[in-house]
């Protein structure tokens, strides 16, 4: 059986304007609107086989994009530290403007 990959929705938000429109399309109507091959297939007009298809290509073309720029796995590295930053803010005696400052950074880069 044909089973989503959820990374690919999050990947789609990075690289989706590289792809194709079609393959945008159908990755969208998949995985973010949870259409089925089939209703997938008859909202942009080919046959199952083909929505299949070009999951998969879209599919390994946002796998590729991430390897060789690794944009998504940078945004969580960022996330993560910003989260990281923000708990030992709240656990440090530092002064209120310096405080300030450093969570606005951090959610800025959330």
């Amino acid at each position: 059986m044909f089973e989503k990959n959820l990374e690919i929705a999050f990947l789609l938000d990075f690289y989706g304007d590289v792809l194709s429109e079609r393959k945008r399309t159908v990755l969208d109507l998949y995985y973010n609107l949870d259409l089925s091959l089939a209703e997938a297939a008859e909202e942009v007009g080919i046959s199952r086989q083909g929505v299949r298809e070009l999951i998969k290509k879209a599919e390994e073309e946002l796998l590729f994009f991430e390897e060789k720029l690794g944009l998504a796995k940078r945004f969580r590295q960022t996330q993560k530290s910003a989260e990281e930053l923000l708990r030992l803010l709240h656990g440090t005696d530092i002064g209120e403007d310096v405080r300030r400052a450093a969570e606005e950074l951090a959610q800025s880069v959330r």
